[in-house]
């Protein structure tokens, strides 16, 4: 996907008439919209591209630039929306009234190309789109002719937002690669909204043992993969893994299927009705990115300590589950 640059993308334009909207988010009313920033109090913050960049990074946090790199470039490379991220949608809101959302203030933390957003786009009143790196600007352009969106470059574990800046916290495939214990990250973010719909990769708790040996090879090659940045390699690399390792499962788990066996095929059961630009993506990364945190349905069911209620979907993708403060 190309970026496109322009004067008219360059100036602060887009955010003249969301000031109220942009008050609530920073809870400060002294906004005052400029040229190419924003100034929120006594802070100022520079727009590009319709972005708002609150990055600002703290030398004392852990931050991870590999990772903010990998994201960057694996967005631009597959940045487009595709016909099958309708379905997985759906997927991961399974527990979620979209009737409900009519109203409401969405942040899409970790929103990586904004392909959630851009399902999201007609059942809420308002969403804020938050990536630290520059898939935020894939982001924007996935959502261009959306007014109701908001962008934001920052770090989703130091955001200068307001407490209840949003009515829900929506962060789906991001916590788990942060070099931060992904479930404290959780807790974490509870302070900005009272209902949160996260997505983290599951502990292949609900799988036979040998699905955790393949993981155990897979990330030894990962970490490996992990540190080589050329395009080309990874493009390549994205491709052969998909010939030669997603597709033969999925063929074969389409072959057991008619004897009941195909849910003992790895990859078959989210992959078998997914086309190859589709299974790159994953494949991108799956092998690219040095952290990778997983968690159990039972370590996301403790964090009823921390919410009033938790409740985990039974259903691909695992898992996926929502949160009340």
């Amino acid at each position: 996907m190309t970026i496109l640059c322009d004067v008219r993308m360059n100036n602060s334009s887009y955010y003249s008439n969301k000031v109220d909207s942009l008050q609530k988010v920073f809870g400060e009313n002294d906004i005052e919209i400029r040229a190419d920033s924003i100034r929120v109090g006594r802070r100022s913050y520079p727009i590009r591209h319709d972005v708002i960049d609150i990055t600002g990074h703290d030398p004392h946090l852990e931050f991870a630039e590999d990772i903010q790199y990998t994201f960057g470039a694996e967005w631009k490379a597959h940045g487009r929306i595709l016909p099958e991220h309708a379905q997985e949608f759906a997927q991961y809101f399974d527990l979620v009234d979209l009737a409900s959302l009519n109203e409401a203030r969405i942040c899409d933390l970790g929103c990586g190309a904004g392909r959630w957003s851009y399902f999201l786009k007609d059942h809420c009143k308002e969403i804020l789109l938050v990536d630290f790196s520059d898939a935020i600007y894939v982001a924007r352009e996935n959502l261009r002719g959306s007014d109701h969106c908001l962008f934001f470059r920052g770090d989703l574990t130091h955001l200068p937002f307001a407490d209840d800046c949003a009515d829900w916290i929506v962060c789906l495939g991001v916590l788990h690669h942060l070099p931060v214990p992904c479930l404290e990250a959780v807790v974490g973010m509870k302070r900005l909204s009272p209902k949160l719909l996260i997505f983290l990769y599951y502990a292949l708790d609900n799988r036979p043992f040998y699905f955790r040996l393949l993981l155990s090879l897979v990330s030894a090659v990962r970490l490996g993969l992990a540190h080589i940045r050329s395009p080309l390699f990874r493009k390549v690399f994205s491709f052969l893994g998909t010939v030669l390792l997603y597709l033969p499962l999925v063929g074969l788990g389409h072959v057991l299927r008619p004897f009941g066996l195909s849910r003992y095929v790895p990859l078959f059961e989210f992959y078998r009705d997914k086309s190859v630009k589709r299974i790159q993506q994953d494949v991108y990364d799956r092998f690219f990115t040095r952290i990778e945190q997983r968690v159990s349905r039972a370590q996301i069911l403790g964090l009823k300590k921390e919410f009033s209620d938790v409740i985990v979907s039974d259903h691909i993708p695992y898992w996926h589950f929502l949160l009340t403060r």
